[in-house]
């Protein structure tokens, strides 16, 4: 790891970020494995509320009317994972400050000086799972939506059977990564920095933008790796995100701590 150059600032200037490597992500794997074996039987009782509210999201849009948001709504939860993860961030950070870390931390970044910076990080994360929802409606708008109805029946058939359903999946895949890349850089350490630092998201957000920037391979293979992760976690159920979300979490936090100098 080796400091990115920065000028002499005040003391509240961004930090300077720092440059890591393929290791420094298998490293912030395992800490945050640690981690959630410390920690884990606090922790799967508050995993399971994203789970739960995706099972719940999947009875409400399993209808004909609103049948073509299922899937959007779905993928679009991951959105939203920093934003669930600020508790197990600060759980990590009190871990590796050696205070105590036992569950009734979880919403301490919320209720202390955090709470400022996390609503308006989080506010951002909303607006962009509207945007991708709308963006998502659009596609199927302008695609398989254009004919009959598409009902539960017939779902199959007029996703992967038609050319407009193959149109929808590949120009809907692409505009969905296309949030997903926006989201890794605009969040993959600023809701970290929050927690961690009395700093306004502004502040974060740039620092974020400016450690993507210093890191592009390294936060490709990191999106990877995080996608990798949140598929295996839908199984089965989406149980396994029991797992997978605060081990990511964790991970997120000790990725921070390699890329901002602190």
């Amino acid at each position: 790891m080796t400091s990115i150059p920065s000028p002499s600032l005040p003391l509240a200037a961004p930090p300077p970020v720092l440059r890591i490597a393929e290791a420094d992500l298998t490293w912030a794997l395992s800490e945050g494995w640690k981690d959630f074996k410390a920690k884990r039987g606090d922790i799967l009782v508050l995993a399971f509320i994203y789970p739960l509210a995706g099972l719940l999201s999947a009875v409400v849009f399993m209808n004909d009317a609103l049948l073509p948001l299922f899937f959007p709504l779905v993928a679009g939860l991951s959105v939203l994972g920093p934003a669930v993860a600020s508790g197990f961030y600060e759980i990590a950070r009190r871990r590796e400050l050696g205070l105590s870390s036992s569950w009734r931390h979880f919403l301490d970044p919320v209720r202390g000086r955090s709470r400022s910076g996390l609503v308006t990080l989080s506010g951002m994360l909303i607006a962009l799972f509207i945007a991708w929802l709308v963006a998502a409606y659009v596609i199927y708008s302008l695609t398989i939506g254009t004919g009959d109805p598409l009902t539960t029946g017939n779902l199959l058939q007029r996703v992967f059977m038609t050319p407009e359903g193959w149109a929808m999946i590949v120009v809907g895949n692409l505009v969905g990564l296309g949030f997903g890349i926006l989201t890794i850089v605009l969040t993959l350490v600023s809701f970290p920095m929050v927690v961690d630092k009395p700093v306004d998201a502004m502040t974060a957000i740039g620092t974020s933008i400016r450690a993507v920037r210093a890191n592009p391979a390294a936060t490709a293979s990191w999106g990877i790796r995080v996608v990798a992760l949140l598929v295996l976690g839908t199984l089965p159920a989406f149980v396994g995100l029991a797992v997978v979300l605060p081990l990511l979490g964790y991970a997120t936090w000790h990725l921070y701590t390699r890329m901002v100098e602190r």
